[in-house]
């Protein structure tokens, strides 16, 4: 096998699966081609690895952000814990019944971004997709950039590596990004396995650390007092609410997993496949990952803000990034402490495999599908390239800094649950369900607050989110115009009538007129016949077929071309149904010539007009001056002109 060959491999080249089987157990698993399905417990690990990674980084984020809010170390901190509290209510109360009813509408692990192009047809809902798009690369893209950044950290504040990992962030970093690309080069698909494995000691050795903590709050009343006194010194009950309220947004990275949870449903068994099983499973799924992470949320945010001095958190303390391995260290000594970091470590690294599994399977989802890219965009291994080398920029510009990611990554995450919020409330409203409507939009517009705040904040979230955004609508519209001589056709589907036309013309020569229905009386057809057999020399003798495209949607790129019969006033009639005119003549042409192995003849009349508005015309509207466009396409997809089917034009 050539190395470019190796490169564009896809595992539906391999097992001649369609294109859109996915080659990852991991999140968009086409459900047709999936591997076995696995207990939800065990499924909720895979999400698990996202989602409970967080916990190495969240507790100190959150005591930073609370030291930005509010002056003065004494209070420092202190808002972290109640603003974890709102962070857990939001979670239980919003994320949860948002993403339970994402699982119902798309039990295939399609997601919210498919529910709104479903709900959202034409170019608006495949702009809202890219732009969507551009939040969900963000959110994976960081997650894959912050857990190397906080691995690296763990790396070097472990005692054993300090003294040869010291001031090597970016370098550990970028290796260990690094090696991420070239596992997923390989080949990557035995994920269930690990991440039970990863998850089980990592939740185990949590629990004895938070646990070991909380005991020490018992024994040790001073940290309960003094966290009070440092809430008194803030202000009234009422402000310290309104303060906290300003300052969750901050920590909306805890609700990173809830995307990966639905996308993941293709691996949830069911009895016999039953799809209203696999629902019930996956919700269940859903509510044991949050209750789980919500546990350690509070307890870890608690434990975390009272023990460890406030300077310890700040860039170049001990708990910078890596609060729980601080306290690991602390109670039970550097051999357990290395035992916690290597968890740690493997759990973070094992998130960005998730992550780039996640971008893997979005992007061919829907660019190579738009027309918004090319071809090889489909196979996995130019994509890890391209993943791994956004990253190692996104590492560079960030410089590695966990603190600095935190606004971006949890920018995407905020986006992506809005954007889930607004496709319930109008999956809900479309089935007249006007209490849920009402209760989902009322989240959405929480979430919608929370991202708001989260953005004005930290700006630095949606910069990157907009870059991503740029990046995706100018590549897409460029690869668009690039590909629109393709045929753009997956298969046809021809009526019986339809095809008893194109046989009877096969016994002859086959002369097809190109027509633009407008009344379609008898004297439209009568006059369009006798324009073209004066204007092209027709024999009165050869039988004619009209043809009439009509564009379905022209915002979608390929697809099922639609053939009808149709006979009216005595004339013959393909009615045909697709995403352009042209393209859709051009493969009907060639379909009938590799069907009969005649060289069909196609007649057209010139149109009037500027042609450049013709040209944005036929990309935006499918439509435009169709005879030297189809005559292109055919130039383009069938090189030899004996082979060609003939293009006339008249008039």
């Amino acid at each position: 096998m050539s190395f470019k060959s190796w490169l564009l491999e896809t595992e539906s080249s391999q097992h001649k699966l369609p294109h859109d089987a996915g080659e990852f157990e991991a999140p968009y698993r086409n459900d047709a081609h999936a591997h076995k399905t696995h207990p939800w417990t065990k499924v909720m690990c895979l999400t698990g690895v996202d989602y409970f990674s967080s916990l190495a980084y969240q507790q100190s984020i959150a005591v930073l952000a609370a030291g930005a809010l509010v002056a003065g170390a004494a209070q420092s901190g202190a808002l972290a814990p109640i603003a974890t509290l709102i962070l857990v209510l939001l979670t239980l109360f919003g994320a949860v019944p948002i993403y339970s009813r994402v699982a119902k509408e798309s039990p295939h692990g399609e997601g919210s971004v498919a529910m709104l192009e479903r709900l959202l047809r034409g170019w608006k809902g495949k702009l809202f997709v890219l732009v969507l798009l551009g939040f969900a690369a963000t959110d994976f893209v960081i997650t894959i950039t912050l857990s190397a950044a906080d691995a690296a950290a763990h790396i070097i504040e472990n005692p054993y590596a300090h003294e040869i990992a010291h001031g090597h962030q970016i370098g550990i970093t970028l290796f260990l990004i690094a090696m991420l690309g070239a596992v997923f080069l390989k080949g990557f698909k035995e994920a269930i396995g690990i991440a039970v494995g990863l998850v089980a000691i990592y939740l185990t050795l949590n629990t004895v650390v938070v646990f070991t903590a909380l005991n020490d709050l018992i024994h040790h009343p001073d940290y309960l007092n003094n966290w009070k006194n440092s809430l008194t010194a803030i202000g009234s009950p009422s402000q310290v609410l309104g303060k906290s309220l300003l300052l969750f947004p901050a920590l909306a990275l805890g609700l990173s997993g809830f995307e990966t949870g639905v996308a993941v449903m293709p691996l949830v068994a069911s009895k016999n496949g039953d799809i209203a099983e696999r629902i019930k499973n996956s919700k269940k799924l859903l509510l044991g990952a949050a209750l789980i992470m919500s546990f350690f949320l509070l307890t870890a945010s608690f434990s975390t803000a009272l023990i460890i001095p406030f300077h310890e958190f700040q860039k170049g303390g001990d708990a910078n990034g890596r609060a729980l391995a601080y306290l690991a260290h602390k109670y039970f000594g550097d051999t357990f402490g290395t035992i916690y970091d290597i968890s740690t470590i493997s759990i973070l690294w094992f998130a960005g495999s998730s992550a780039m599994a996640a971008l893997l399977n979005l992007v061919p989802r829907y660019l190579p599908r738009y027309g918004m890219a090319p071809e090889w965009a489909r196979a996995s291994r130019p994509l890890a390239l391209v993943f791994t080398g956004i990253a190692f920029i996104v590492t560079l510009i960030f410089k590695a800094d966990v603190d600095a990611q935190g606004g971006a990554y949890a920018t995407g995450v905020l986006v992506l649950i809005t954007s889930a919020s607004f496709a319930t409330t109008l999956a809900a409203k479309a089935a007249k369900e006007e209490a849920l409507s009402i209760l989902f939009g009322t989240i959405g517009l929480i979430f919608l607050y929370t991202t708001i705040q989260n953005i004005h904040e930290r700006p630095e979230g949606i910069k990157i989110a907009g870059a991503f955004i740029l990046t995706i609508i100018v590549l897409s519209m460029f690869s668009r115009i690039y590909r629109t001589t393709e045929l753009r056709v997956e298969r046809f589907d021809i009526d019986e009538l339809a095809q008893r036309f194109i046989n009877d013309a096969c016994t002859g020569n086959v002369r097809l007129i190109a027509n633009e229905p407008n009344e379609r009386d008898e004297e439209e057809y009568r006059l369009k016949e006798k324009e073209q057999r004066e204007d092209n020399h027709i024999p009165t003798s050869d039988p004619v077929i009209f043809v009439e495209v009509t564009v379905a949607d022209a915002s979608d790129f390929g697809g099922t071309i639609e053939v009808r019969g149709e006979e009216r006033f005595g004339y013959r009639i393909l009615r045909v149904r697709a995403t352009t005119i042209p393209n859709a003549i051009a493969a009907l042409l060639l379909h009938i010539r590799d069907s009969s192995g005649l060289i069909p003849h196609v007649y057209f009349a010139w149109t009037e007009g500027n042609p450049f508005v013709y040209l944005l015309k036929y990309i935006a509207l499918g439509q435009g001056d169709i005879a030297p466009i189809t005559r292109e396409i055919l130039r383009e997809n069938e090189p030899d002109p004996e082979k060609r089917p003939s293009v006339h034009v008249g008039g």
